[in-house]
């Protein structure tokens, strides 16, 4: 009994030190952002501010259109997620409940796309963005992320858990594919919808280097090209501000994996349970 106590005394100090670390950035963004910026130099490890200020943040919003940039970041990620969970839905329910040709190479060939770098396609995308006249325009952004394999993939497991008999049922009363989908399938993947369209808004949300490929003009940057703006080649003369930027960037993404972390971790843990 002692011998396993002490085993799992272990394993609790194990995963308490990893989530300290894991929790020591968010909890040093969010200290320095009350700091000035001699206090952040020389006590940048004291996790408790001596003379807390809302200065960084005021000069967030003095030095940049920042509402403005985050209504940006939101309508790109808002897009981005819509469109991805509709094509999402579209395309994991005919790979289960449709028959055709070639359906398991297609499927083997569009979920294969999910190992491909960014940088592989990154070129013959902007080439196309720019042909198309939608350079520095916030479309620009979001057309190349129409669709996402991953999400297929996701929802696809979880529409293969789907009892045949409910589908053989709709179709012996001669029920539409839309209106099987919309009232039979969805709401029973409602978890895998829901944490597939977070994962979407939380990557759209953060992404870095797609827009800064599009977007130049100031006005139409999103959060994570605003901060780029208070980082120096020599480490950051403005970095207190810069970590009031990360602290508000961070908010709204932290916000919707806390609430919804349930659905996002159950989905990951049952796609594996059919393949």
């Amino acid at each position: 009994m002692k011998i396993r106590c002490t085993a799992e005394l272990k394993w609790h100090v194990m995963l308490g030190l990893f989530v300290a670390l894991s929790l020591f950035p968010i909890v040093f963004a969010i200290s320095s952002s009350f700091k000035d910026l001699n206090e952040a130099y020389q006590h940048a490890f004291g996790l408790i501010p001596r003379n807390p200020t809302l200065g960084n943040y005021m000069q967030v919003f003095t030095r940049l259109p920042f509402l403005q940039i985050t209504g940006n970041t939101f309508f790109i990620a808002a897009s981005v997620t819509l469109f991805k969970t509709i094509t999402a839905i579209f395309a994991a329910y005919a790979f289960v409940y449709f028959d055709f040709k070639y359906k398991n190479i297609l499927y083997f060939v569009l979920i294969s796309t999910i190992f491909i770098p960014f940088t592989v396609t990154m070129i013959p995308n902007y080439l196309t963005i720019s042909k198309l006249g939608f350079s520095d325009k916030l479309l620009g952004v979001i057309l190349p992320q129409l669709s996402d394999a991953t999400g297929i993939f996701l929802i696809r497991q979880a529409m293969r858990t789907i009892p045949p008999s409910l589908i053989e049922v709709a179709k012996l009363e001669k029920t539409g594919h839309f209106k099987t989908l919309k009232d039979i399938v969805v709401p029973l993947v409602k978890p895998a919808v829901i944490s597939s369209a977070i994962l979407f808004f939380i990557n759209a949300w953060n992404e870095y280097v797609w827009p800064v490929l599009i977007l130049k003009s100031k006005e139409k940057f999103t959060l994570p090209l605003a901060l780029q703006l208070f980082i120096s080649a020599e480490g950051g003369t403005d970095f207190t501000i810069a970590m009031a930027v990360s602290v508000m960037t961070m908010i709204i993404p932290l916000t919707l994996y806390i609430i919804f972390q349930k659905y996002i971790i159950n989905t990951f843990a049952s796609s594996g349970i059919k393949g």
